[in-house]
């Protein structure tokens, strides 16, 4: 596994806790000190799995291709940044080496994310029998199968698709991001873009929003964001008509979230500060991207479990037919963050996303989502992915021809 993050140390806890599947495990990542505390987080919580720690520079092919010849894995789960997807398979490649990620590549200098640089490699893997499964977090991931799962079992046809994904906890922190402040910040500022009849249309960011009401939680307000998922699923069921993402976010959030564009703290680009030297000597000019600079003085993500209080709800609403009716169907998953942070440390957005990652390499290794080539989860069965989700954190409810609001 490479990554050392919130969502990493989650998928460390499960993979611990199915020690019975994941017979050997090494955590990786650019400072391994990160890595030897989630194995002693792990062991202090009573796992007595063997867990081994490397260092190692995601962003340097040769690197990973000498932890990948030393240590030989057979999957490789990458949980590091969505920059780095690509050097990473670059590296499975060459040394024979299984692939899993939770987030589909963005180039570092720019805010767009698209499956095709992902999707190139589709007859690479497929030529080394290899298997790349791309997105398998939540939203994407259990978002791709639970559409997957309504495709099989409840509709003939799917028409019309909205995941909706809301986090209705408190932080007690003025503004902090659930995961890495650098990608969430990026991810919500682009252009809006979804599916209708054959077209992608754009919208300016958050430009469209409108009331849902979420099981347990009551009524949020939604923003309509991109979201790469709806990119393979159109593709993948192609009587999809109109596929959307939704996206909740609170007045203060959004208030803060204006304040940093409007002093241009969210930019992506290089400036040239001038700087103290940390002797006292003098000063010397550094380059630094303004929003790399924030992230280093916003809360950690993984240090927000604590207090973390309430819970999200993530799912699918699709409308559609089956046996020549119309009908609706809403699948979801609600979690706690207390109840995440006192298995895990961590709070319900990494937990969401940490333990899809872990079911999926679990699908991998048991030999049931194994194909050669690059695939999204929904080109697999989806039944024993939801039946694991079920048994490792993250129950999923249905409600069958309700009202979608959408």
């Amino acid at each position: 596994m490479i990554g050392a993050g919130g969502v990493a140390t989650v998928a460390a806890f499960k993979i611990a806790q199915n020690a019975d599947v994941f017979t050997d495990f090494m955590i990786a990542s650019r400072r391994k000190a990160k890595c030897d505390k989630i194995v002693e987080a792990i062991h202090k919580a009573g796992y007595t799995m063997d867990i081994k720690t490397a260092q190692v520079d995601a962003d340097d092919v040769e690197q990973l291709k000498a932890l990948f010849s030393s240590y030989q894995p057979e999957l490789v789960i990458n949980l590091a940044l969505p920059y780095q997807d690509l050097t990473i398979m670059d590296a499975c490649l060459a040394c024979g080496v299984n692939y899993l990620d939770t987030a589909n590549y963005e180039p570092k200098d720019e805010a767009h994310f698209e499956y095709s640089w992902q999707w190139a490699y589709k007859d690479r893997f497929e030529q080394a029998g290899l298997t790349a499964i791309l997105g398998c977090g939540f939203d994407p991931g259990v978002s791709g199968v639970y559409t997957a799962y309504a495709a099989k079992h409840h509709f003939d046809e799917m028409h019309y698709l909205d995941i909706v994904d809301c986090n209705a906890g408190d932080h007690h922190h003025a503004f902090a991001t659930n995961f890495n402040p650098e990608i969430n910040i990026r991810e919500i500022t682009q252009k809006g873009l979804y599916y209708k009849d054959g077209q992608w249309i754009e919208t300016g960011p958050l430009e469209f929003h409108k009331p849902l009401t979420y099981p347990n939680i009551g009524p949020r307000e939604s923003y309509l964001l991109h979201h790469e998922e709806l990119e393979s699923l159109v593709k993948n069921y192609p009587t999809i008509k109109q596929a959307r993402f939704w996206m909740t976010f609170g007045e203060q959030y959004l208030k803060h979230l204006e304040v940093i564009q409007n002093i241009g703290m969210s930019r992506i680009d290089e400036i040239e500060y001038e700087a103290p030297l940390a002797d006292g000597s003098g000063t010397a000019k550094v380059k630094i991207v303004p929003l790399q600079f924030l992230k280093a003085v916003l809360p950690n993500p993984q240090d927000l479990g604590e207090n973390y209080e309430g819970e999200t709800s993530i799912g699918c609403r699709i409308r559609g037919v089956k046996d020549g009716k119309e009908h609706t169907y809403y699948v979801y998953n609600n979690c706690k963050h207390q109840e995440a942070y006192k298995e895990t440390g961590m709070q319900g957005v990494s937990y969401t996303t940490g333990v899809p990652a872990m079911i999926g390499a679990m699908m991998f290794l048991k030999g049931i989502w194994r194909k050669p080539g690059v695939w999204n989860v929904e080109d697999f069965d989806p039944d024993p992915f939801m039946e694991q989700l079920n048994k490792q954190g993250l129950p999923w409810h249905e409600v069958f021809d309700g009202d979608l609001e959408l």
